[in-house]
């Protein structure tokens, strides 16, 4: 039986190989890189099993470090939409300078907050290291 690693330790090991079961693709070990990757282009979400190959433990992707961003989907949404406009969606994803622009421009007068907001929504803006949204 698989177990959960709440069980065990709480936390990846760092074998180095994991296993994705998709539909339709073998099951091969990949890497972290290949992990990211796959993150990146949405091949994987946050909530894909991954299994470990060293333990068989498996886990969701997000609790795999550096495959998705600690930075969550719903919260930036949120932001975007209440305070939007001065820039705090910005600020909370890693991108400080586009946060202070946005904050003095207020959203471009409305025009970049919509942009953003559209975009954000689509899972389309990564966090400032490049990660994919958890």
């Amino acid at each position: 039986m698989v177990s959960t690693t709440e069980e065990v330790s709480g936390q990846p090991g760092n074998s180095g190989e994991w296993i994705v079961r998709l539909p339709g693709q073998p099951e091969t070990p990949v890497s972290i890189a290949t992990l990211d990757m796959l993150a990146r282009s949405g091949v994987i979400k946050p909530d894909t099993s991954i299994e470990e190959v060293a333990t068989g433990f498996t886990y969701s992707a997000r609790q795999i470090p550096g495959v998705f961003s600690e930075k969550a989907f719903v919260i930036a949404i949120l932001l975007s939409i209440l305070v939007g406009t001065l820039g705090v969606d910005r600020f909370y994803l890693g991108y400080t300078g586009l946060g202070i622009l946005k904050l003095l421009t207020l959203g471009a007068c409305g025009i970049w907050w919509l942009i953003d907001l559209i975009l954000i929504a689509m899972n389309r803006i990564p966090d400032a290291d490049g990660r994919a949204l958890s």
